[in-house]
């Protein structure tokens, strides 16, 4: 039947970009510009597509309109850390005026490629830990943009995966291996998991296929459950992780709505096609002048609980009434 919005957030984010005016926006705008866009999604992604309609969006506003004053270069990399470091490369090489991308897969090569091209980028895990930015109100560097989640929010996600599935009494952590990202959510997930009476099993995948073998060999009873923790591999794969889920009647958490929009039980987690509407914002900012280094990167603001009704029916589970009134978006 669709979906039902239940709440919309509005969210006041702070920039000097909306005020400026007519005459110097027709003079900073007057001269062809070329933005790098490299993104860990496939270029026939839907969620891909809609965060790109989101920039375009935010880019036209400040002025800015593809074929005008402004060329888009695009490279997809579909997950593929070798495509990523190739496509970061040929970016590079453009020498375009800036360059957007998403999250530390794409945030790396670029900055072993290049220190000197403005780069906005997007989901992006602590970038402070990580070292691609000195602090967050004043990066420092050729880099600026918006942090994917605070990492001790994933605890929410099994106190999520406990309401909705009350009889779980073991959950497996979906994750990929090495990232830091995963390591942290994972922490924050121990933290709770014994006030929730959860026993965690950690589940390792690189694809699709170990997606398939390690969650068929995690089942075991009715109180099994699962929580998909975010990373690049997880949302290129969250077809075969929805469907494996389905297969074993496994309640499962995610941190993206639109998994669940794809079949997922419940999502938790910040609006990510919104960064992309806010970096439109930065990339202004910086094609009128202004440095990456001052400006400061954005944590999120705006978070996204999601409910599938038609995947906990098909599971057994009857969805509190509580958690329905809390709920930003149901599927029915």
């Amino acid at each position: 039947m669709g979906d039902i919005r239940r709440r919309e957030f509005i969210t006041l984010i702070g920039g000097t970009a909306a005020g400026w005016p007519l005459s110097a926006l027709g003079q900073q705008s007057d001269r062809m510009r070329r933005i790098g866009v490299l993104t860990n999604l496939a270029e026939s992604d839907p969620e891909g597509h809609a965060r790109d309609a989101a920039f375009r969006e935010g880019l036209q506003q400040s002025g800015w309109v593809e074929g005008r004053n402004l060329r888009i270069e695009y490279r997809w990399t579909a997950g593929d850390p070798e495509r990523g470091r190739k496509h970061a490369q040929e970016l590079a090489a453009l020498a375009p005026d800036v360059i957007l991308t998403t999250g530390s897969a794409g945030l790396v090569p670029l900055l072993q490629v290049t220190r000197t091209i403005p780069i906005v980028f997007t989901i992006v895990p602590d970038p402070v830990g990580a070292g691609f930015v000195d602090s967050l109100a004043r990066p420092g560097g050729n880099a600026t943009g918006f942090s994917q989640l605070e990492f001790g929010m994933s605890a929410k996600w099994l106190e999520l995966l406990k309401e909705i599935a009350p009889g779980v009494t073991r959950a497996a952590v979906l994750r990929e291996p090495g990232l830091t990202a995963a390591i942290a959510q994972f922490a924050a997930l121990q933290a709770v998991a014994p006030s929730l009476r959860i026993e965690l099993v950690p589940l390792n995948f690189r694809d699709a296929e170990q997606v398939e073998r390690t969650v068929a060999g995690f089942v075991r009873s009715p109180a099994d459950g699962m929580i998909v923790t975010s990373g690049p591999l997880a949302t290129v794969h969250r077809e075969v992780i929805v469907a494996a889920a389905a297969r074993y009647k496994l309640p499962a958490v995610y941190v993206s709505r639109f998994m669940v929009t794809g079949g997922g039980l419940i999502s938790y987690g910040p609006d990510f096609v919104e960064q992309y509407r806010l970096a439109a914002r930065y990339v202004d900012r910086i094609l009128r002048g202004e440095k990456p280094a001052d400006l400061p990167v954005q944590a999120p603001t705006r978070y996204e609980l999601a409910v599938n009704l038609k995947t906990a029916k098909a599971l057994g589970l009857t969805v509190p009434d509580s958690l329905l009134a809390r709920a930003d978006e149901v599927i029915e």
